[in-house]
């Protein structure tokens, strides 16, 4: 029958269906629409004393034979979720032993590290080699060669950050080995444009101001990760933020200091290198303990360039 002799508006509903075509108008377990944003994702906390206490027994268990990246991702606790610590972004804590190379590779996601634990590691990206020291900032952006090694004494341990979820959902997720294996070092600097010194991040928040939402706070500008801000907060003892949610994801990890935070319904005391993830337009309430530092990352850039960008008291 021709669609335009159909008598019911069942049949009418049937016939599409069998086109890959369905009403707009009908009811559906998920809307198309609806009034207000909304995560699937759920707070989630990460203690780094755990995390690295099973790094150590990775060191000794698996080799980077075996695990080109020797990591441990944060996946969000919802079901059917494998590695998105957030809708946008994906975290792991990341390890590597003295004398030890990671294989240079790139990738389409960008990625960062916040170093937590570190004397004499590095990072090659692009042909630039740096160092890798505590609370140093260091950047991959997508499509960068980068490998990483280690010329110290001490285990090394730092945080993973990426744009992973986000090329998934897009699609335009691309990945290559270093045909050499590990990519040849051109130059040997401390001063990069893919590494923030912990010094320097600690100069600018000793000159920063803040607002009742976010506190003393920096942003580090990198141009060529657009879909991720990076920001770093300072936090006296007794600071409490006014309460608030926006429409980004975030990412909280304690570079310094100990305190609380309530995400939503939860409520996560933190202490040095723990990880707290904050669903898109949760209610957040952060209270320092000590004096503290936090670096963030989150979509924020994206959702500005998109419009999508909303900040309430909450």
């Amino acid at each position: 029958m021709k669609l335009d002799d159909l008598q019911s508006l069942d049949a009418l509903v049937s016939a599409i269906g069998e086109r890959n075509m369905t009403p707009g108008w009908i009811r559906r377990e998920k809307p198309i629409l609806w009034h207000e944003m909304r995560s699937e994702f759920v707070p989630a906390h990460w203690r780094y004393a755990e995390a690295r206490a099973a790094m150590r027994s990775a060191g000794r268990l698996i080799g980077t034979d075996l695990a080109e990246r020797r990591n441990f991702v944060m996946r969000n606790p919802i079901p059917g979720n494998d590695i998105a610590t957030l809708r946008t972004l994906i975290c792991a804590y990341q390890s590597i032993l003295p004398g030890e190379k990671a294989r240079s590779h790139r990738h389409a996601p960008h990625a960062l590290r916040v170093i937590l634990e570190s004397r004499g590691s590095y990072s090659i990206v692009n042909g630039d080699k740096h160092p890798m020291e505590t609370g140093d900032i260091v950047l991959t952006p997508g499509w960068s060669w980068h490998g990483h090694g280690h010329d110290g004494s001490e285990q090394a341990y730092w945080f993973d950050g990426l744009d992973v979820p986000l090329t998934q959902l897009l699609e335009p997720m691309f990945f290559e080995e270093h045909p050499l294996g590990f990519e040849p070092v051109k130059r040997v600097t401390e001063r990069s444009p893919f590494r923030f010194p912990w010094l320097e991040t600690k100069k600018s928040l000793d000159r920063a101001r803040g607002d009742e939402y976010f506190g003393n706070t920096i942003e580090l500008p990198a141009p060529t990760m657009p879909t991720i801000a990076l920001k770093v907060h300072a936090w006296p003892a007794g600071w409490r933020n006014r309460p608030y949610r926006h429409s980004v994801n975030t990412i909280h990890v304690v570079m310094r200091g100990q305190g609380r935070s309530t995400i939503g319904e939860c409520a996560f005391d933190w202490e040095f290198g723990d990880t707290v993830a904050a669903p898109a337009w949760s209610r957040i309430e952060h209270h320092a303990a000590e004096d503290s530092i936090i670096f963030s990352m989150s979509d924020e850039q994206l959702m500005r360039w998109a419009r999508y960008y909303r900040l309430e008291a909450a």
